[in-house]
């Protein structure tokens, strides 16, 4: 039985307790979360221990793997002491909010011969992979330009949570739902971060709410131009929406949130592919992290994916701060 325990028991964390209990030979068998009720709550549903602490459960229980799904500032310190106790970690996104810190948790990971995974689910999105297939297959020819968008209905209701609290959420609007926009443009692309500059408005908010990058990207030796835009004052709710086009020298590649667009040799192709459930992609990426942890499968959402995308924020703070364009230290 390969035993694992939930770390931050919100909305969220406890989604992913459930979808664990019903893979093969998987059991949720303690949690922790420092809410009181929170912890009743999941107690009554999984009838399991319930630790206020990650050194509780750690001290107490014999595990395989914890899925940490809490604020985050609060991941490095939590999956840093799980991987010392020799337990594959899966973390919901942003990976840590520091870049130090990723890379302190790769190198454990990589010391210790565990899995490390961030859950970026557009890795596990039939629309995300066509994107990355087409690139992939040079129909477009060689990509040279990214512009992509995100929007959402963010800070409304976000300001009076921990998310709107920058000493747990560590950030705004890029560091939460634009982390998935920076890391769906990295991996469509195959490419790594070289340089950004940013503006950044918190209007009016403890945390970042609006942002505008002009990145520069590495696809294994040719340059790509990259135009992101992130909102939390949008008008999406509860899903943002969004848009990621690649051109190239031969053609284009774009998704709109519901159609795929492929224009090439004068001609346009469409498809408008089912929109995925967000339970399913949850499934499947736990499904992943388990079987990778058990040498069966090779892990489709590795930390380096993330250590890039944290490094990309970082340095897109620096440069709104400064006003001036950064280096993206992204190599792990």
């Amino acid at each position: 039985m390969f035993r694992v325990a939930g770390i931050g028991l919100g909305s969220l964390g406890v989604l992913e307790c459930r979808l664990l209990n019903e893979l093969d030979g998987v059991r949720v068998v303690a949690g922790v979360d420092p809410v009181d009720e929170v912890r009743e709550r999941f107690g009554d549903e999984f009838d399991v221990p319930i630790y206020e602490t990650t050194k509780e459960l750690l001290d107490a229980e014999f595990l395989d793997a914890v899925t940490i799904a809490s604020p985050h500032t609060k991941h490095f310190d939590q999956a840093l002491a799980s991987l010392d106790a020799d337990l594959h970690v899966h973390l919901e996104k942003p990976m840590v909010t520091d870049l130090g810190g990723a890379r302190a948790l790769v190198d454990r990971a990589e010391e210790r011969g565990l899995t490390l995974a961030v859950g970026y689910q557009r890795h596990f999105d039939p629309r995300f992979h066509e994107l990355r297939r087409v690139v992939d297959s040079g129909r477009i020819g060689d990509p040279h330009m990214v512009v992509c968008h995100l929007e959402q209905e963010w800070i409304r209701w976000t300001k009076d949570e921990w998310r709107g609290d920058p000493s747990l959420s560590g950030g705004g609007q890029l560091y939460d739902s634009g982390s998935h926009l920076l890391d769906a443009m990295l991996w469509v692309t195959r490419s790594k971060p070289v340089t950004v500059a940013a503006a950044v408005d918190h209007r009016g908010h403890d945390v970042d709410v609006n942002s505008a990058l002009a990145v520069v990207l590495d696809r294994d030796g040719d340059r790509l131009t990259a135009s992101v835009g992130v909102s939390g004052d949008g008008q999406s709710v509860p899903d943002p929406g969004e848009s990621l086009r690649v051109i190239g020298t031969e053609g284009m590649v774009a998704f709109d949130g519901e159609t795929i667009e492929v224009a090439e040799g004068g001609m346009t192709y469409t498809a408008t592919p089912p929109t995925p459930d967000f339970e399913e992609l949850t499934r499947k990426k736990l499904r992943n992290f388990v079987d990778a942890a058990r040498d069966e499968a090779d892990l489709a959402i590795p930390a380096e994916d993330a250590l890039r995308v944290t490094a990309l924020t970082e340095a897109a703070y620096e440069s709104a701060t400064t006003g001036r364009r950064v280096n993206v230290d992204g190599d792990a």
